[in-house]
């Protein structure tokens, strides 16, 4: 029985697995949108919506935390700056997972992953139109 045991493996060992979450979350986070196979997708939404319930608040402290989870400081600006105000208003739900049908190779699911409020193409352009 596998009472109380969370996560997925992923065949991989704890370091090559927490650097994978922390990767596919930094892309995440600078695209705003990846595809992934689904179950990476499903494991990586609990990570990814904590960080960005975390950079909500633009404090010193928050700041250290987002940069000791991700080890990137270079995405963090955006992060605060731009992420964070967008979604200040949810109480949760930042991220969405959508089925995008099979991988050729060896018939993986695959999903898109992408934030609820992000900015599409059509945004930036209506905006650079006003």
């Amino acid at each position: 029985m596998k009472h109380r045991i969370k996560g997925r493996k992923f065949s991989r060992n704890t370091a090559h697995r927490k650097s994978l979450l922390r990767n596919l979350s930094l892309a995440l986070l600078q695209h705003e949108v990846i595809k992934t196979t689904l179950p990476k997708a499903k494991e990586i939404k609990p990570f990814v919506e904590k960080v960005l319930t975390i950079s909500k608040k633009d404090t010193l402290a928050n700041r250290r935390l987002v940069i000791s989870i991700l080890g990137n400081t270079d995405i963090i600006d955006k992060l605060f700056k731009d992420i964070g105000p967008r979604i200040a208003i949810r109480n949760g739900g930042y991220t969405r997972i959508l089925k995008f049908g099979f991988r050729n190779g060896d018939k993986a699911p695959m999903a898109l992953f992408e934030l609820v409020d992000r900015v599409t193409k059509e945004d930036k352009s209506e905006e650079k139109a006003k």
